[in-house]
């Protein structure tokens, strides 16, 4: 959903009252009974009824179809109002400009505070997209269903502004950290480009080397980033890179810390190849990069967990993660599975294809050598020498009987009856009335032959009777109501 905040200075003091009540409802109900709404906000049913019209109006909630009681349940639109609001109240914020940012999981807008000073407010949309199919699978949060998207991005915002406010204070290349509400984070603005931006770099090397360092280093503190990418890393004008995105940084505690970071390794790698044409045989390893002895190692997450992202939140929002992981995966399976059953598919239809042309190669072959056994009748009978098979030409037919005069004049003496001991066979194909047999190209014969059989076989197999000829009946209903309908219509009724 794309931020709107044109009606967010129209929304009264009632009106938050009620959005506040129904994200409280939605902590144990996927949708918010109006009475509950009403006790939660303190208003008169009266004037909460009127406060939930105004506010489903401008989309900030929403009433389910065929729900068994009367409610409603907090929207996205809704969430960002709730946050926006208590950044404003904080002062931190003050107006929002253009969106210059969109992904998968957040939006990223440019916004001011009174002073007048640029900054940037991200927004977490976790589930948007791709991940809805992970709520089918694998309930986080028990009852809480219809809140869950909404608390995951809360999650992930408090997890992202807890890792870069300690990444700031120790000296890595990060945003500052301004504030945080509800699944929205503050940050300074950067006059940067994203990596995947930049077409071409005067020393791609360094470059690289740079980045490696930058992986090795948050490595020794204690993190690895997990989605470090030519998308989550924007580049200065002075060449320096700077890190953003850290919902999925984890601890090198973690069971899968080796892979998180030789994945990180392998995307940079991968990116310097296909955009810089730059491969380097040096990459750092996950064990060589924890046992430098030349720095000293301290444990970012542990300052992270004593700042209020705990254990338990940290845990949850891990096992969103992988979930995520999970169902990426199983999609590119049904994909590929899809893709093989395609071209099984495809396969077997071109089998198909290839039958049925030699089947009908085979039959234009079989009428062929009839029309040829036919010619060969016919020399017979006029008394012509025999030819060998292979040498009896199949472009015309043989002349069976002399050239008539087709356009003479009605008085002119009848064509004279071929002579009783003239074989005859029941398959001879007659020519066209303008035309003689000899002069017909065999082709076109053929063509004719097939076409007949064809019409035959389909006449004898979708026919109802199963004779050869096509059966025509007139229009429905009895003769006498025909005969009314022909009478109506020939008056003078509509004249």
């Amino acid at each position: 959903m794309k931020l709107d905040a044109t009606d967010l200075r129209y929304v009264t003091t009632d009106e938050f009252r009620v959005l506040t009540a129904t994200e409280m409802g939605s902590k144990n109900h996927e949708i918010v009974p109006t009475p509950l709404i009403a006790q939660l906000s303190g208003l008169r049913s009266g004037g909460v009824n009127k406060c939930i019209g105004s506010l489903a109006k401008r989309g900030l909630v929403a009433k389910v179809q065929n729900a068994k009681y009367d409610g409603y349940r907090l929207t996205y639109g809704g969430y960002d109002y709730l946050a926006m609001r208590a950044l404003s109240k904080r002062g931190t914020m003050g107006s929002v400009g253009n969106q210059i940012g969109v992904g998968k999981e957040a939006d990223v807008y440019v916004v001011a505070n009174d002073e007048g000073e640029s900054m940037v407010l991200k927004l977490h949309r976790l589930g948007r997209i791709s991940f809805r199919t992970i709520k089918t699978k694998r309930d986080y949060l028990g009852k809480r269903k219809s809140a869950s998207w909404m608390y995951m991005s809360r999650l992930a915002a408090q997890k992202e502004y807890a890792f870069m406010k300690v990444l700031h204070e120790h000296g890595f290349p990060v945003p500052r950290p301004i504030d945080q509400a509800r699944h929205t984070i503050l940050m300074e603005l950067i006059n940067a480009y994203p990596l995947r931006q930049i077409a071409e770099h005067p020393n791609p090397g360094q470059l690289y080397s740079t980045l490696m360092s930058l992986i090795v280093r948050l490595a020794r503190a204690g993190l690895i980033h997990g989605d470090f990418n030519e998308f989550n890393i924007l580049i200065r004008e002075d060449g320096q890179p700077i890190l953003i995105d850290f919902p999925q940084m984890v601890s090198v505690g973690h069971e899968n810390a080796e892979w998180y970071f030789n994945r990180d390794v392998q995307c940079i790698r991968t990116f310097f190849r296909r955009r810089f044409g730059y491969e380097s045989k040096l990459y750092p390893r996950f064990k060589a990069a924890l046992n430098d002895e030349g720095e000293t190692a301290f444990e970012l997450d542990v300052e992270v967990e004593a700042s209020g992202f705990g254990r338990k939140e940290m845990g949850l929002l891990q096992e969103y993660m992988d979930s995520v992981l999970e169902a990426e995966a199983e999609e590119d399976d049904e994909e590929e599975e899809e893709d093989g059953e395609q071209e099984e598919e495809q396969e077997a239809a071109d089998e198909d294809v290839e039958a049925k042309a030699a089947e009908e190669a085979e039959e234009a072959e079989a009428v062929e050598d009839e029309i040829a056994d036919q010619q060969h009748e016919n020399d017979e009978s006029e008394g012509r020498p025999e030819l060998a098979r292979g040498d009896r030409p199949r472009a015309r037919f043989a002349e069976a009987h002399p050239r008539d005069d087709l356009h003479a004049s009605p008085t002119s003496t009848p064509r004279a009856s071929p002579p009783p001991s003239e074989p005859s066979s029941s398959r001879s194909i007659s020519p066209a009335p303008d035309q003689t047999a000899h002069d017909l190209p065999v082709k076109q014969i053929v063509s004719s032959e097939l076409n007949k059989r064809r019409q035959r076989q389909r006449s004898k197999h979708h026919s109802g009777s199963g004779s050869g000829a096509s059966k025509v009946g007139r229009a429905k209903g009895s003769k006498k109501k025909q005969d009314i309908r022909g009478k109506i219509s020939a008056g003078d009724i509509w004249g």
